[in-house]
């Protein structure tokens, strides 16, 4: 049995402050800060999410915060170049108002017909929104609670751009391994799609002439594809495999189990299941409010958050709604 095409689940990057980095993508973007909890690999860095109200899968970009203590990254070949979220088509003034009132540049284009808002993190991250009507299809939970009104919140991920020195390679994994299929070009950009189209279902292509990427603050670490349960997943793994790819054995994060490849290009590719969430441990009413750990961490608890930076979370702005 051939498993869906996978649509993004989510992508996980590199911050420097965790103060500034949660305060942009809540009070500035209208993320709702999900839940804060650590890096299994590296438990004395904090691992943040940010999404819809209840984290939905396609929702969710992660960071894991290095503080000053984490050496630069470096933009470069193999890496993600920019996470793009979708907006509604109506929404394009409210977020360049929004996003210039808070000292954030803008680069204004229109990409395969849809306006495109271009920028980034503080920490250098591309980030991009994209209106179209994708938006109206995805499957989120508003923000009730949030600093942006929910008519203009951001609607799940529109695509993820991949820089590699050769596209070749990369897209032979997109199409042969993923089931993704060449949608069309613009100018050096590739575009890729999931077969069922819809939110988080585009994946772009470019080529650059950078030298390969160093990892750290202010680079994209992985992109997560989404895999419905534990047997889709599987499948996946055997395609990887069958495609030729070296491929990491099922890793439980507690909210959601994953694997782990990295193609040709040098980007690492991650699929995660969708389940089983973010409420396992805390009520979706109180998500984020507390330091979470899997079980196999609780023992270590005191050690961990002794290590920790210090980090309250952010406060949330009521955006004049």
């Amino acid at each position: 049995m051939t498993p869906t095409t996978p649509g993004l689940h989510h992508v996980t990057a590199i911050a420097g402050d965790p103060d500034a980095n949660a305060d942009f993508y809540v009070n500035t973007l209208g993320l709702r800060f999900v839940k804060k909890t650590v890096n299994h690999d590296d438990t004395g860095t904090y691992h943040f999410y940010f999404g819809d109200e209840r984290g939905t899968p396609g929702t969710n970009i992660t960071f894991f915060p290095w503080t000053d203590r984490g050496r630069q990254g470096r933009f470069g070949a193999g890496q993600t170049r920019d996470a793009a979220y979708l907006i509604s088509p109506g929404s394009v003034d409210y977020w360049v108002d929004r996003l210039e009132s808070r000292g954030v540049g803008i680069d204004r284009s229109e990409r395969f017909g849809e306006p495109v808002l271009r920028f980034a993190d503080p920490d250098g991250i591309g980030l991009e929104l994209i209106a179209s009507e994708d938006a109206l299809e995805a499957d989120i939970r508003p923000w009730g609670e949030g600093p942006v009104p929910t008519d203009r919140q951001l609607r799940g991920f529109h695509s993820v751009t991949l820089a590699v020195d050769d596209v070749g390679p990369t897209a032979e994994v997109l199409t042969g391994v993923l089931g993704y299929e060449f949608q069309g070009e613009t100018g050096d950009r590739r575009r890729y799609r999931t077969p069922e189209g819809g939110p988080g279902s585009v994946v772009d292509l470019v080529e650059t002439d950078a030298d390969r990427g160093q990892m750290g603050v202010g680079t994209v670490h992985h992109v997560a594809y989404k895999a419905a349960d534990v047997e889709e997943q599987e499948r996946w793994r055997s395609a990887f495999q069958d495609g030729g790819l070296n491929v990491t054995q099922v890793i439980d994060r507690k909210y959601f189990r994953s694997i782990y490849s990295r193609e040709p290009g040098g980007v690492l590719f991650e699929v995660a299941t969708t389940g089983p969430g973010f409420a396992v441990d805390e009520d979706v009413d109180e998500l984020g409010s507390s330091l979470t750990l899997p079980e196999w961490l609780e023992d270590e608890r005191e050690r961990i958050e002794a290590q920790l930076p210090a980090f309250d979370g952010p406060n949330v702005e009521d955006g004049g709604k």
